[in-house]
């Protein structure tokens, strides 16, 4: 390892020296550091030194990139050399959140809380793309589906479509399982917490709307007060607001019931307080808080789309650098479990298009051999959906790549609103995102995709050789 020794060194020197550092972990590619003061970094200095690729700060943990199989040695030369204890991820985010504001604490929250769990929602939005492309009328053979034209497809598609609803029909049970654990409880009583306030025993949320209006809406009759009988599928605030009450009654009864009784009393009461308050007051509550909200979304970008497609396009890579894209992930799983589509999503797929293109015409503007090498690896990475490196690596370094991808995203975004462009699930965010758009709407966006790739690409290239 003696041979990353110099590089460790610089690069330690760069972010501080070894009294600056808190915690430090890696990933694949990686280093992460929790520093106690972001602003010793020189990172004029870092980013000049050859083994290091590019870095960034996001979430309170400043980030330097290496490289896959190369980060590794890096990382244990530099805990051989500065004494600090090997850390876990875990453990660099909660040393990072100490440099958060509270706003800055509550979008990393809906963070920890979402971004687990979006495997599932991912899989799930590309196996509902493969069904539309199955199902879709008009693909492939006029105004008839694949399985119309050939029938013996019918029941693949049908277990298709099964499979990939499962993570949106029990949504609130993967939701349970991963804010309970976020908030310090028992994640297993989050996932029955969550399956419980989708029982097939209790109204579907989805026809919740027709039984208000024929008056047929179940109640139960606890001594005199009503309490409606329904569910809450695909909705988002119900079970977060539940997970958070669920490990709080856990942990006060956790610090007051004997070990020896605590299986027979801390599960079962906590379970039943917590399904108690769900059912009468936090579900009716956030249910209707949840629908308010869709409306209005509906409602702003149904008036105004040309506006909101300009402003949410526009500004979604500056969200990306304050980490509040998050905080969307639940709006779109909102939407898609309230109306069935999200139009917000296909504006973050462009965006993440616009930004590797930006940064692919810097591959071929830069005479900078090491340049060129990163801007290609971070535009293939943003154009299958990961855009930090492609966004702090290269494009905020040079300020105008990034302003170009921001003006290509707004114009697309304008255009796909204005088109009423829909996703019926959360896909890959980049090139293949078409597969989690509505076939109908497929026309639009790849228009919308062309927009993002040429424009950033095109502004990028040209401003880079005027400056030369």
């Amino acid at each position: 390892m003696s041979e990353y020794k110099q590089s460790t060194e610089q690069i330690v020197e760069a972010i501080g020296g070894k009294e600056n550092i808190s915690a430090a972990t890696h990933c694949v590619t990686r280093l992460r550091f929790a520093l106690k003061d972001e602003s010793k970094v020189n990172k004029n200095q870092l980013d000049s030194l050859d083994l290091v690729k590019g870095s960034f700060s996001t979430n309170g943990q400043f980030q330097v990139v290496i490289g896959q199989g190369t980060v590794d040695k890096v990382y244990n030369e530099m805990v051989e050399m500065t004494g600090i204890g090997q850390a876990s991820k875990q453990e660099i985010k909660d040393a990072a959140a100490q440099n958060l504001n509270p706003l800055q604490r509550a979008i990393k929250t809906l963070a920890d809380i979402f971004i687990p769990i979006l495997p599932a929602i991912v899989t799930a939005g590309l196996l509902m793309g493969i069904n539309n492309i199955l199902t879709g009328p008009g693909i492939f053979y006029g105004d008839q589906s694949f399985i119309d034209v050939h029938t013996a497809w019918k029941d693949l598609a049908d277990i298709i479509n099964l499979i990939a609803n499962t993570a949106f029909v029990f949504l609130p049970g993967l939701i349970g399982w991963s804010a309970v654990k976020r908030f310090g409880g028992n994640e297993l009583l989050g996932i029955v917490l969550g399956l419980m306030l989708v029982h097939p025993a209790l109204l579907n949320a989805w026809g919740y709307a027709e039984a208000v209006q024929e008056g047929t809406v179940p109640y139960w009759n606890l001594f005199g007060l009503e309490v409606q009988k329904i569910g809450y599928q695909g909705q988002v605030l119900p079970i977060l607001i539940a997970s958070y009450v669920l490990a709080k009654v856990e942990s006060f009864l956790n610090k007051r019931v004997p070990d020896a009784f605590k299986l027979l009393i801390v599960a079962p009461i906590t379970l039943l307080v917590t399904g108690f308050i769900s059912f009468i007051a936090i579900g009716p509550m956030t249910f209707a808080v949840a629908n308010a909200l869709t409306e209005g979304l509906v409602a702003i970008f149904g008036n105004f789309a040309a506006l909101g497609g300009l402003i949410y396009g526009g500004l979604y890579g500056l969200l990306v650098i304050t980490g509040m894209h998050h905080t969307f992930l639940a709006v779109d799983i909102q939407l898609i479990g309230a109306t069935g589509a999200t139009f917000l999503w296909p504006m973050l797929a462009l965006s993440n298009i616009a930004q590797g293109s930006a940064a692919l015409a810097m591959m071929f503007a830069t005479r900078d051999e090491k340049l060129k090498g990163l801007s290609f690896t971070s535009a293939i990475s943003a154009f299958l959906g990961i855009t930090e490196p492609a966004m702090f690596g290269v494009n905020l370094r040079f300020k105008y790549p990034f302003i170009a991808a921001l003006i290509g995203s707004a114009i697309a975004g304008l255009f796909i609103t204005m088109n009423k462009v829909k996703a019926s699930s959360i896909g890959v965010g980049g090139l293949p995102g078409f597969l989690s758009i509505f076939p109908d709407n497929w026309g639009a966006f790849f228009l919308g995709m062309a927009i993002v790739l040429i424009v950033p690409f095109a502004a990028t290239f040209t401003i880079a050789k005027v400056k030369k």
